[in-house]
């Protein structure tokens, strides 16, 4: 199996150091949460990975150097949910999301092939955005246009999946419903690292989270074992909720300290 091995990262931005020696292994096949409070560098981690900014020490995926690979080679190997998913120009749901094909060659949507376009179209079954495909993006609404970051991401077919908080702004269903997308693209073989802050959804969702506080790599392991009651008091100063529903974990933050 292929995956990321990560030794001493660290980041400087605007001569402020956000990261410090982060050390970790993250196989393919894996849904991996990254976890921590606000300003913990959580964002800041996943666009390190996908060698969107520059960073200090080793970062090998599938035996190659990150920072070696082109940016065409990063294109196939990396697909990206950013935060902000804002689209400017009008374009339709289903042109948006064939935007994830252009890594493969196409220079414009009407030159997609035929895999292109049956990978296009899996995307937007899998969000269920079909009813929307030639609607514009700029009409949706906030939660709708993270699914189509989502269905564009998934249109790549990279084996590697960055997701910065996929859930926010989504309601219930779709939260859900994305998370369990996003579980099922591991189970067929990526590796996908998820952004979050819901607590509960890293527990229930993930097979390792990441937690991080202050630029540092606090825990690392199984969800049981880094989202642990002392360490989320420690690192969030909050009591939580455990228990566990249909044979998986259940938590709720439950007091601020």
């Amino acid at each position: 199996m292929s995956g990321f091995e990560v030794r001493d990262l660290s980041v400087r931005l605007g001569g402020r150091q956000v990261l410090k020696n982060i050390c970790f292994n993250a196989e393919s096949g894996a849904l991996v949460a990254l976890v921590g409070p606000s300003g913990a560098g959580k964002t800041t981690l996943l666009r390190a990975l996908a060698g969107l900014i520059p960073s200090d020490g080793a970062m090998v995926f599938a035996g190659a150097d990150v920072r070696g690979l082109s940016v065409a080679q990063r294109a196939q190997k990396f697909a990206y949910v950013p935060q902000d998913d804002s689209v400017h120009w009008p374009l339709p749901v289903r042109d948006v999301v064939g935007l994830g094909r252009f890594p493969h060659g196409p220079s414009r949507p009407d030159r997609l092939s035929g895999r292109d376009l049956l990978a296009v179209e899996q995307a937007l079954d899998v969000v269920d955005l079909q009813a929307m495909a030639e609607r514009p993006v700029t009409k949706l609404s906030g939660g709708e246009r993270r699914r189509v970051a989502v269905a564009r991401a998934l249109a790549t077919q990279a084996p590697v999946l960055f997701a910065d908080e996929p859930t926010a702004s989504v309601d219930p269903h779709y939260q859900l419903s994305i998370m369990t997308l996003l579980r099922q693209q591991a189970r067929q073989g990526a590796l996908v690292f998820v952004v979050t802050h819901d607590l509960g959804a890293a527990a229930r969702f993930a097979d390792r989270v990441l937690l991080l506080c202050e630029g540092r790599l606090e825990a690392a392991g199984l969800p049981d074992a880094v989202l642990s009651s002392a360490q989320l008091a420690d690192v969030f100063a909050i009591d939580i909720f455990r228990c566990e529903h249909a044979g998986e974990p259940v938590i709720v933050p439950w007091t601020a300290r």
